[in-house]
């Protein structure tokens, strides 16, 4: 026994029809597809469905399994609680799902529990599969910051779990496409977001799932997408495995998409091991990338490589041995970017110096960018061949006295008032007008957008490496 099936649906409360209240006719193919996809729990009955929603409890280092006896929600939050579900966890399989993790030191488990209700991602496929078949244990699986060959990998802890209590297992991967496919949408348009819902719908119409961790993360955060994770969840639980996919439904009449497909479990398939074939792929091109850094990134690299795998920062003697003479001679701010798979990883830096030289600058920010950044987890061994780096030396900065004074592809920017102060660096990706670029340093900064008596400051950079 094991997982035998596996259901990509959206969740939109409005397909419930004492909420939609007459709107649901609009996607009235999708409801039809609905039905059909909970029908197959009834067809397959397992033991345990297992629902991963993107509105469950999440964290950015962690997937948090809920705990617990039994849990319940309704659609109290839009106009309608009298419309509810209640179902009955699978302890045993929460246990050994958290034992396996621990074993093997994986970010996962029921630890940091904040919404005992349950989420209207879950709450919807739970509304149509409950109208087929009722007589499962839940599993409820949040999402997390984590990439998503990390969702993948969740996915197969999963699979695991299955196989050594031998439960029939049903996943259900709860997540709307785009919610940006047209301008009067709630979220507005994004022309990724159409490109998005036609490649995702074609990758899992043909159960391609290989190609979900191919999918840029900045490209889907554009898109505007909330089921990716959820996805790339269920295609590592059926990691291996023969797989029967078909396509049912898509539509986006409210400017976001919805898509429903199903997967039936055949038997195995050792060609279909997604994962390892990707990390392959990641490795050779990090290797090529790497033959290509010049000596400020591959101190960058050197430095976080030791100190992840020593404990303690690379020896300055050692270090410094054939670095050019700028590198020793120099000193100068310095930021380090880290990043893996298109994703940023971690970035910290100096605005002037506060090292000897340029090379001390960059051991102690590769480090802190890759340990130290308190928006990321820090970074792990089995991560290092995966990641690159940037380093972005400071020139000098001079003050302006406005706006106009800056160019977002050539100057970087620092906005202080008082004790407060925050800085951009040039030439980022999607930052490509002042007012977007002083924005995000007044917000770096916590100087709200309507304070006035703000100094400006403009520099540039010499960027060395991938763009950060």
């Amino acid at each position: 026994m094991a997982v035998a099936a596996g259901i990509m649906v959206p969740h939109p409360p409005l397909i419930v029809p004492d909420v939609g209240r007459g709107q649901e006719i609009l996607i009235k193919d999708t409801i039809k597809a609905y039905q059909e996809a909970a029908g197959m729990a009834a067809e397959l009955k397992p033991d345990t469905i297992v629902v991963i929603s993107p509105h469950a409890v999440m964290y950015a280092d962690y997937f948090h399994v809920s705990p617990g006896k039994e849990a319940r929600g309704d659609f109290g939050r839009f106009m309608a609680p009298q419309i509810g579900v209640e179902a009955g966890y699978d302890e045993a399989f929460v246990r050994e799902l958290d034992r396996l993790c621990g074993d093997d030191d994986f970010p996962m488990g029921t630890e940091g529990e904040r919404e005992k209700e349950l989420d209207h991602g879950t709450l919807v496929p739970l509304y149509f599969i409950n109208q087929h078949y009722r007589d499962y244990k839940l599993v409820r699986i949040g999402g997390s910051g984590l990439s998503f060959a990390d969702h993948y990998r969740a996915g197969r802890y999963i699979a695991r779990a299955a196989e050594n209590l031998g439960r029939s297992v049903f996943i259900v991967a709860s997540g709307d496409l785009s919610h940006k496919l047209r301008g009067d949408g709630p979220y507005g348009y994004s022309v990724q977001g159409p490109e998005y819902d036609e490649r995702i719908m074609d990758v899992m119409g043909k159960a391609e799932f290989g190609e979900l961790l191919a999918f840029p993360e900045d490209f889907c955060e554009k898109a505007g997408e909330c089921g990716h994770r959820s996805f790339a969840m269920m295609a590592g639980a059926m990691d291996k495995k023969a797989v029967m996919p078909r396509r049912l439904t898509y539509e986006g009449p409210f400017g976001v998409g919805y898509g429903i497909c199903t997967f039936r479990v055949t038997g195995d398939d050792g060609r279909r091991g997604f994962l390892e074939l990707y990390e392959s792929c990641q490795r050779e091109a990090c290797k090529k990338r790497q033959m290509e850094d010049d000596d400020y990134v591959s101190l960058a690299r050197r430095s976080l490589e030791y100190y992840v795998h020593e404990g303690r920062m690379i020896p300055f003697g050692r270090a410094e041995e054939g670095l050019p003479e700028e590198m020793l001679q120099t000193r100068a701010g310095v930021f380090v970017s880290v990043r893996k798979g298109g994703a940023l990883r971690g970035c910290i830096g100096t605005i002037a110096p506060v090292c000897r030289n340029i090379a001390e600058e960059i051991i102690q920010n590769a480090v802190s960018a890759g340990i130290h950044d308190p928006r990321f987890p820090s970074v792990r061994r089995e991560e290092l061949s995966f990641l690159e780096y940037s380093v972005d030396v400071l020139g000098e900065t001079e003050q302006i006295q406005g706006e106009d004074q800056l160019d977002p592809l050539r100057y970087g920017v620092i906005v202080t008032k008082g004790r407060k102060r925050g800085l951009l660096l040039p030439n980022l990706e999607g930052v490509d007008t002042v007012r977007k670029q002083l924005s995000i340093a007044r917000q770096k900064a916590g100087i709200g957008e309507d304070e006035t008596d703000v100094q400006l400051e403009r520099f540039e950079v010499i960027r060395h490496g991938a763009k950060s």
